[in-house]
């Protein structure tokens, strides 16, 4: 596949190694001569400097014959127009738009990007992307991530282990006898920096990040299992009044009814804006490193703080703050991947990478095959898809024993006639089932194929 990435941010640059790892043709544009010779230097791919929306730099990138466009520079204005300048002089088939201003998305514009004025196939708001995900985990409280599958009939979530979960040392084919009701698929383990598809006889240990996937009527049962019984928050206090914090609390007031909701945020001007789009949240003006505004704000009862500014050095010392004040959980937005791996060591309990969510809606477009979901963890060393296993494909037919799966493959869920099934040995999947699987890196065009038509894959 040829693809050309508008833009070699961090995005853009992680999109860009991912498909280089799978072997496609990529080139990458960028404004920067810097951002573009680091990544022409570390990557498989082809970079340029140049304006990605004008037709010549287009053209110089191999548009004539692209597959895709991906553009995702910091302007929108910009990605719209090469999305435009793609359609009308390449017709590159498909075209995938990053869009921040929320005005270009609201539903009475929707025609704006129909195929007869701007052409956009898939358009990705990550704002909104980031709230959802912030949504979910706070609805499973001990997960670090949480990911919906199948209209919301499987979570996958991510966990970590301490001394006091009960399955630690136990080979996992003993955990149906021991624990006949606990219906989840382990499907990986992240341990010594390293992600891995574990084998029957393989065991957890206390430290390991543990990916399972569950049916999502089940999950509060199964948590405790995994060594976490915290309860749904009651109070949060929100640290950020942008796009993110806005989304999130908003969000908050549709789907948690019951939560009691506060937002600081630091610029009066949006303090006060934001009041009027807001119908229980109450929102409070100043700095969130105010130990005053804090106890304001009641952070000392509240179960967890959320921190969305755009600093990162601001969200780590407010979370440390608030739980120094005694929030029990702290959910801190990082965008600088380095801070990322210091703060948990601190005292934050999540981390929230903005742009690991926008990676994985934008794989989720770029996956061929029946593909309907997809989630990419610890910077694309797994993913999780949802895929519609059609009558060609080599997982139909047979029981679940006999597929022989390359290793790094693992099928977490099928859901059948609407009914989630945790797979067994002699489970079959029947054309139409939508299956939920993971795959380590070096396997994903594998996984891939087993959702297209035609493909030969064992």
């Amino acid at each position: 596949m040829k693809v050309i990435i508008c833009g070699a941010g961090q995005v853009g640059s992680n999109i860009a190694r991912q498909l280089a790892q799978e072997k496609n043709d990529v080139t990458i544009i960028d404004m920067s001569p810097e951002l573009a010779r680091k990544i022409g230097d570390e990557l498989d791919v082809r970079s340029m400097v140049g304006h990605a929306s004008h037709p010549a730099v287009l053209e110089e990138a191999g548009a004539d014959d692209a597959d895709m466009l991906i553009a995702v520079t910091y302007s929108d204005e910009v990605n719209m127009v090469a999305c435009q300048v793609a359609h009308s002089i390449f017709n590159i088939p498909k075209k995938i738009a990053r869009i921040r201003a929320q005005d270009y998305i609201r539903p009475q514009w929707a025609q704006l990007f129909a195929r007869e004025n701007m052409p956009i196939d898939a358009i990705i708001s990550p704002e909104m992307e980031v709230a959802r995900a912030i949504e979910r985990r706070l609805k499973v409280p001990g997960a670090f991530d949480t990911v919906s599958f199948a209209d919301g009939k499987v979570q996958v979530i991510g966990v970590r282990l301490d001394e006091n979960c009960p399955i630690i040392h136990t080979p996992l084919e003993q955990l149906t006898e021991l624990f006949p009701g606990l219906n989840v698929t382990v499907l990986a383990i992240y341990r010594d920096g390293r992600m891995r598809v574990p084998e029957r006889e393989d065991q957890m240990f206390p430290g390991d990040d543990v990916y399972f996937a569950a049916d999502a009527n089940h999950v509060e049962r199964v948590m405790p299992l995994f060594g976490h019984e915290e309860e749904e928050a009651r109070s949060i206090v929100i640290i950020g009044g942008g796009n993110i914090g806005l989304h999130l609390a908003q969000l908050i007031e549709k789907k948690m009814r019951n939560v009691s909701v506060k937002l600081i945020d630091s610029n009066r001007a949006r303090a006060e804006r934001i009041t009027d789009d807001l119908e229980r949240t109450v929102v409070l003006h100043g700095s969130a490193l105010d130990p005053d505004l804090l106890q304001e704000a009641n952070a000392a009862r509240a179960e967890t703080i959320v921190a969305l500014t755009n600093d990162d050095q601001v969200n780590i010392l407010a979370s440390l703050l608030a739980k120094g004040q005694g929030t029990r959980k702290a959910i801190t937005l990082i965008n600088n991947p380095v801070f990322g791996n210091l703060v948990t060591s601190l005292g934050v309990d999540v981390v929230v990478d903005p742009r690991a969510t926008t990676v994985s809606e934008i794989l989720r477009h770029i996956r061929r095959g029946r593909i309907r979901g997809l989630h990419s963890f610890r910077d694309g060393a797994a993913e999780v898809v949802e895929g519609v296993a059609l009558e060609t494909s080599p997982l139909v037919g047979k029981p679940l024993r006999d597929l022989k799966l390359p290793p790094g493959i693992i099928i977490g869920a099928v859901i059948h006639d609407g009914e989630v099934i945790l797979p067994r040995g002699d489970s079959v999947i029947e054309p139409n089932d939508r299956v939920i699987i993971l795959g380590l890196q070096d396997v994903i065009q594998k996984m891939e194929s087993m959702f297209s038509v035609g493909l030969e894959f064992f």
